[in-house]
């Protein structure tokens, strides 16, 4: 809104209003008031859950402190939803279709998670939500995203083709500026694919047997993977949240890389200069990035340990799915098991711990456990490492999988 606002002053001449025509300063603006809206306004929503009594019910997991946690306020992720929100629709460019998806996707997800909250809370049903209506929600928000990027006329990516020999062939590798080239914009199944010369990989090439259909199949597969994307990761997400800081901190992290990956996305010098898929439009994604790096960082400043408020299901499906989908837009969601590797193995220590005990169950009418307990963080709570360094270590590994991540760039 503040966009449009000082766009006008500055067709008026208004001095210092076009300030907001650069992504740098309204990333930077949105940063700041994420930041302010949820170290301050997230006081006053923990005193109004604590007035309402909205606390965490612990399950005896036989954890060592996990008592103390009995009645720490919960659904903080509103806390989060709206450090998001208000920066993105103050500064960024609202008729951006990617902007606008990601805030769907907030407050999509936002609000599955808060009503599995609210079950549990207020209904008392420590379920919550049942799972298939979650599933449901996600599959749904997934279509949403898969034929939004199918449909809309700014998903689209930029081609170069150079010409040779008397025709035009298509650029793979830096533009030779001395040959005449010519630019197009093309809807595209393409993505980017990690540690490949040519890491671009089109998901019509699965089905290539179908010659002229294959584009239209494609696109079946590219929505079938985005409902996947986004369930797995909004899941691994809500799992990694069982020690405090743990899931905000490690979103933060992935939320950095992220956004600078959707920088040199969507900057054609950078673009050109790394080699790399140019994504017309993805720059604006900077700004709603930059206000889901302060929400995180400022309600770590009240979920660190001891935390003061958990962020529930409201928070955790919330960034998973934000996550998820920006990736998609990008076109890195092919780098999410190195980028999330954090939410991938906390996923599959569960599946992992779940499969083997039915196993050897049945195997030995006894089940047996390859973890001391699952997710993997609550294995080294119960082999005796203190929460706080439990947590400190994941960020490390997390910090290390981002470095990793944004290397893929080059090394190929």
């Amino acid at each position: 809104m503040l966009y449009y606002l000082f766009d006008y002053l500055d067709q008026l001449d208004v001095p210092g209003a076009g300030l907001f025509g650069y992504l740098s300063f309204r990333s930077a603006l949105a940063v700041i008031l994420s930041l302010l809206i949820s170290m301050v306004f997230g006081k006053k929503v923990i005193g109004l859950l604590q007035r309402q009594q909205i606390g965490e019910t612990v399950r005896d997991l036989g954890l060592e402190g996990q008592y103390q946690k009995q009645g720490t306020p919960t659904m903080g992720g509103l806390i989060i939803i709206g450090a998001i929100l208000v920066p993105t629709l103050l500064v960024a460019r609202l008729s951006n279709t990617y902007v606008i998806l990601m805030v769907v996707t907030t407050l999509w997800l936002g609000g599955i998670g808060f009503l599995d909250d609210y079950i549990k809370v207020f209904r008392k049903n420590k379920e919550g939500l049942k799972g298939k209506f979650k599933v449901v929600g996600q599959v749904g928000l997934g279509l949403i995203v898969g034929l939004t990027l199918l449909l809309s006329d700014q998903a689209v990516i930029r081609k170069v083709y150079t010409e040779q020999d008397g025709r035009f062939v298509e650029v793979t590798e830096g533009i030779d500026r001395s040959l005449p080239y010519v630019q197009q914009d093309v809807k595209s199944t393409e993505t980017t694919i990690p540690f490949v010369k040519d890491n671009e990989f089109d998901y019509a090439w699965l089905v290539g047997f179908m010659g002229e259909q294959a584009q239209r199949w494609g696109w079946l597969i590219f929505v079938v993977l985005v409902i996947v994307i986004i369930t797995a990761v909004s899941n691994g997400a809500n799992i990694t949240d069982g020690l405090d800081g743990l899931a905000t901190g490690t979103s933060a992290i992935i939320g950095v890389t992220l956004g600078v990956l959707a920088y040199v996305s969507g900057n054609v010098i950078y673009a050109d200069y790394l080699n790399i898929m140019y994504l017309p439009h993805t720059g604006e994604l900077v700004v709603f990035m930059a206000s889901f790096i302060g929400a995180t960082i400022g309600f770590l400043w009240y979920n660190s340990y001891p935390a003061q408020v958990f962020m529930g299901d409201t928070g955790s499906l919330t960034l998973g799915g934000i996550i998820a989908v920006f990736a998609i837009i990008i076109r890195k969601e092919l780098l999410i098991p190195i980028l999330c590797g954090i939410f991938l193995v906390e996923n599959l220590s569960v599946m992992l711990q779940v499969s083997y005990f039915k196993y050897t169950r049945k195997k030995y009418g006894q089940g047996r456990r390859v973890f001391l307990m699952a997710p993997l963080h609550h294995h080294y709570q119960k082999a005796g490492l203190p929460e706080s360094k439990i947590v400190t270590r994941f960020w490390i590994v997390g910090i290390l999988l981002a470095v990793l991540t944004i290397v893929t760039l080059k090394i190929r």
